[in-house]
């Protein structure tokens, strides 16, 4: 029997249908990889599994006493715990049984008998599970996560989103639900980290689902791939190069039988317009039956959208165009200090480190966002730069794409903004959905097109990949490519720029 199973599903977002009558089973031990293009709804299923979202129709079926475990990096957490408490707290209901014990053994030695053969099974029952080497646990999955470099006795409060998007994952893996939720869970973890949740999660004896747009991470733990296309969920036994190599098989098989099938509709009803009044006409009323109980099959609706991004550029020197001198960055108090590094015109510079040591904060304080905290920096006086930010702020998140861009630019008329969208890889039933309901690789490329809109001869751009399907991050490395001014971009993606970037500047504790 399997663990959850989602039977006739149907779903969708205003006029944008994600599902159609489809299913999908995890059965036990299964691990299994959740991909699709942007906006076909992978995060939207990991919210039905969670039963956050009900869908329009069909229902979800689960093994009773099942535990699921979803990583929501946005809960809401107490600011004034430390870490290392909150960690703790995946063993509450062990921590609660040990308690018990305690009563239990002073009740006994009253003389109650009972509540001694009761203290020892509950006793066994925390050997079971652990309950001593519950330390150990706790450090191993916080050196795995790089927790530890953080100070497990920080507040939740004193850390960064990244990090404490980190720290929450932590806990849900030391919890070890029956059925594991996760969704991108690279996008906040340095390249060391996902290594070390690789082998984790490839090891792990429960079920999982995950949506990732890093294959080659879905490569090392899925031996299942749910493929969200054409409105249906299609599952495949496998690592996710075995999927490929089954579903680029099966889709041109699949056409060709279309393609067959149309021509013998084609002919057929050739056949009975020509001869459903003549002497033929029995036949062809024969045949018009046979064609009306003829299973026909459906055209694949969904084609694959292939984005294009151009950044329009303005004029520039070689010169240095931007000077930092010992900045300090940071909110309420320095993450980063004693910062200097220099860029020229045209040079393409890629900003690494651990998440969450302030390259966010960098980038934010260098576009004016928040002030410095010591130090200097400034731009040359021909720089022009755009900001590519990585968190999902909108002013009103009930606008569609085509009226944010026509905002924007009120000068370009709307069926010529429908056509930019359209090259950015936002399709046409997504350029009229309201911003807020869009996936965060769709929301990126309406960013990136208001950028493609916006002259400059400077890119700063916090992670863009993120959320970027593999059509779209091939668009967008081509593009920084082709873009003849300065670019500094902060990636923890080491594929994305290890081919044309000039620059690599790590932040530890300080820029050297």
């Amino acid at each position: 029997m399997s663990l959850l199973e989602i039977k006739n599903l149907t779903h969708s977002f205003g006029d944008n249908l994600l599902y159609k009558n489809t299913g999908l089973t995890l059965n036990k031990g299964e691990h299994m990889g959740i991909v699709g293009q942007n906006g076909t709804g992978k995060s939207t299923l990991i919210k039905i599994c969670t039963e956050q979202l009900i869908p329009d129709a069909g229902h979800m079926v689960r093994q009773p006493k099942i535990t699921i475990g979803y990583l929501d990096q946005y809960a809401e957490l107490d600011k004034s715990m430390t870490i290392q408490t909150f960690l703790k707290s995946a063993f509450t209901k062990l921590y609660q049984l040990e308690k018990e014990i305690m009563l239990l053994y002073e009740k006994a030695a009253s003389g109650d008998t009972e509540c001694l053969r009761h203290a020892a099974e509950c006793q066994e029952q925390l050997e079971i599970h652990n309950f001593y080497s519950i330390d150990i646990q706790i450090e191993q999955v916080a050196v795995g996560l790089g927790l530890l470099s953080m100070g497990l006795d920080r507040s939740i409060g004193q850390i960064s989103g990244g990090q404490r998007a980190k720290v929450i994952l932590a806990k849900l893996l030391l919890e070890k639900p029956d059925i594991l939720l996760l969704d991108e869970p690279t996008n906040f973890l340095d390249k060391e980290h996902i290594a070390w949740l690789s082998d984790y999660l490839s090891g792990l004896e429960n079920a999982f689902m995950v949506v990732s747009h890093d294959y080659a991470f879905l490569e090392n733990i899925a031996n299942r791939i749910c493929d969200i296309d054409n409105y249906t969920l299609t599952k495949y036994y496998g690592t996710y190069s075995e999927f490929l190599k089954k579903k680029t098989f099966l889709r041109e098989n699949y056409v060709r039988q279309y393609s067959a099938q149309q021509r013998e509709i084609k002919k057929t009803e050739e056949f009975i317009r020509k001869n459903i009044a003549g002497r033929k006409s029995k036949m062809a009323k024969g045949r018009r039956k046979q064609l009306e109980r003829m299973d026909k099959m459906e055209a694949l609706n969904q084609k694959e959208i292939i984005p294009r991004f151009h950044f329009p550029e303005l004029p520039l020197t070689n010169t240095e165009h931007l000077l930092v001198k010992r900045l300090a960055v940071g909110y309420y108090y320095p993450v980063l200090s004693k910062i200097d590094f220099t860029i020229k015109g045209g040079q393409k510079v890629v900003v690494t480190g651990f998440n969450g040591i302030g390259k966010s904060t960098l980038l934010k304080t260098l576009v004016g966002r928040i002030p410095s905290m010591g130090g200097d920096f400034r731009f040359s006086d021909q720089t022009v730069f755009n900001y590519f930010e990585q968190d999902w702020v909108w002013e009103d998140p009930l606008r569609t794409p085509t009226q944010i861009v026509s905002d924007a630019h009120p000068e370009i008329p709307n069926q010529e903004i429908r056509k930019i969208l359209a090259r950015c890889g936002i399709s046409s039933k997504h350029a009229l959905q309201a911003i807020g309901t869009l996936s965060g690789g769709e929301q990126a490329k309406v960013k990136m097109c208001l950028l493609t809109l916006k002259p400059c001869n400077f890119l700063i751009m916090d992670e863009p990949t993120n959320h970027l399907d593999v059509q779209a991050k091939e668009a967008l490395q081509t593009a920084l490519q082709e873009f003849s001014g300065t670019v500094l971009l902060v990636s923890h993606e080491e594929a994305f720029y290890k081919n044309w970037a000039q620059k690599i500047i790590h932040v530890e504790n300080r820029i050297k």
